[in-house]
């Protein structure tokens, strides 16, 4: 049987999830959250960053990722800082939708889903 790694579960989520190879992260949001859409999404993307690296593996291997934003109109600011984190041709599958967050001061949430 396959072994399953989580990487700091609690009682109701874990922060990433390893299972064959891939990488299941949890829904990702700012630490500050007194910071706009692009310093949230800045913020995550340093998250995930990390999430990544104790996994073994980064940002050019991201299958899928899932955003939510609190307010669509901001999709403009958070794809600028999306672009210049993603590298060059190496985009996931992707969806992005405006969302009720569980704070109304998240502006932004991305899970993602990697490989090694």
């Amino acid at each position: 049987m396959s072994k399953i790694l989580r990487t700091n579960p609690n009682p109701i989520l874990s922060a990433a999830v390893e299972y064959h190879g891939f990488i299941f992260t949890q829904g990702v949001v700012a630490r500050n959250l007194d910071q706009d859409v692009e310093g949230q999404t800045r913020d995550v993307l340093e998250q995930i960053d990390t999430l990544l690296e104790q996994h073994g593996t980064d940002n050019t291997r991201i299958l899928q990722a899932q955003i939510w934003v609190k307010d669509i109109n901001d999709r403009d600011k958070l794809n600028k800082i999306w672009s210049a984190w993603l590298p060059e041709n190496m985009a996931p599958a992707r969806a992005c939708v405006q969302a009720v967050m569980a704070d109304p001061r998240i502006l932004v949430e991305i899970m993602v889903t990697t490989t090694k």
